[in-house]
């Protein structure tokens, strides 16, 4: 099945969108079956309805482990006896797809997760890629600027997995060699050679990873630097801090892996001590300014932060639509508790503008009372989902 979608005639990447979803033993919900329009998408009810279950079940459709970062034991629901399932019918660009991911019928009890694309039982996860890409916001991320560095991290990593299907892997590797070596710290072993192996490999991985967070900040800051001056939401300053990643914008890559890989024998004595790697990807560090303000982000107010983040997603959908040539689906929790009126409404026609299939959530419709007649209203309670 072929047809023209949305955006493909003008020159603007093709709209891509769920046009059907299916759950089984998702969450709060034992059964679903859901048709979804294109365009905006909202759900409301109230607290623990299972709306965030819904999105959550979305951010499956992509590698990783979705918005909530769950195991494919918890994602099952209780009792269930038999794993879970998440199915779509995806219309893009080459026509529908069906595409599903899930573990119902795990051998021996242990959750596997499968994937297929219309029916074929694939090797990987990443391949969800070539027909859909999902990008989300949630409120657990309102602490991006004033949290952990490694939460930064991770919302870099996912902002470079939208683009580059190969970099789950890379971070993957990476993490592996690292706990290898780690390992061999806490058991006192002292081959060299044992070391040079994973050193080596953490070195070609580490300096991947950093080069792949460098480009895709080269991209935003350039696609955030073609967007209009004023907005209702504000430009973000982006930059990364670690010794690989400065490495890596100076010197070739190959060069930088030598000196990382230098740098991780050298300093086995240091690691040893404090039981892990003091040096690499996985300590550097997004840093981020408001910059009509020119101020650390983390310095700003909550609604500012939460405006400026709003903003820094807004530009990678625009970027990850414009470099994969599809638009992608938009998961927006609670989206528009820390807004006033007008900057709903202008959330609302920016994400008309991107042509994208965006799911939002709230507990009251007068939220998004704006959207009446340009959006599919849906109404969540106790796991099932009926039109409002």
């Amino acid at each position: 099945m072929t047809r023209t979608l949305p955006g493909a005639e003008d020159g603007r990447p093709a709209q891509v969108h769920l046009a059907r979803l299916t759950l089984t033993n998702f969450r709060n919900y034992a059964s679903l079956a859901l048709d979804l329009a294109p365009g905006a998408v909202v759900l409301t009810g109230e607290n623990g309805a299972g709306k965030t279950n819904l999105l959550e079940a979305v951010s499956f459709l992509s590698p990783g482990r979705g918005l909530r970062r769950a195991t494919l034991e918890e994602v099952a629901r209780i009792g269930s006896g038999d794993g879970f399932a998440v199915h779509a019918e995806v219309e893009g660009p080459q026509g529908t797809r069906r595409i599903g991911t899930g573990t119902a019928g795990a051998d021996g009890g242990v959750p596997v997760r499968r994937v297929r694309i219309d029916g074929e039982p694939q090797r990987s996860a990443e391949v969800l890629l070539d027909w859909l890409r999902v990008i989300w916001l949630t409120p657990a991320m309102d602490s991006l600027f004033t949290g952990p560095s490694a939460d930064r991290r991770r919302f870099l990593d996912r902002l470079v997995l939208a683009i580059d299907s190969a970099h789950g892997r890379r971070a993957a590797d990476y993490e592996k060699a690292m706990r290898s070596r780690n390992r061999l710290f806490a058991d006192d072993v002292r081959d060299d050679a044992w070391f040079d192996a994973i050193e080596t490999q953490m070195a070609e991985t580490g300096v991947a990873i950093a080069a792949a967070r460098a480009e895709m900040l080269r991209l935003l800051v350039s696609m955030i630097e073609r967007l209009p001056a004023e907005g209702p939401f504000p430009k973000a300053l982006l930059a990364l801090e670690g010794s690989v990643d400065e490495a890596v914008a100076l010197r070739p890559a190959v060069d930088v892996e030598e000196e990382f890989r230098a740098r991780l024998r050298d300093e086995r004595a240091r690691d040893r001590a404090a039981g892990r790697a003091l040096e690499g990807p996985h300590r550097s560090e997004l840093l981020v300014r408001h910059a009509p303000k020119d101020m650390p982000a983390e310095s700003c107010s909550t609604g500012e932060q939460k405006a400026l983040l709003v903003g820094l997603v807004l530009a990678h959908a625009r970027l990850t639509a414009e470099l994969s040539g599809m638009t992608p689906v938009l998961l927006l929790d609670e989206i528009s508790a820390h807004f006033d009126a007008d900057r709903r409404t202008a959330l609302f026609d920016i994400l008309e503008d991107l042509n994208c299939q965006a799911f939002m959530t709230g507990t009251e419709p007068t939220l998004f009372s704006s959207l009446d007649g340009r959006a599919q209203f849906l109404t969540v309670s106790g796991g099932t989902i009926e039109p409002a």
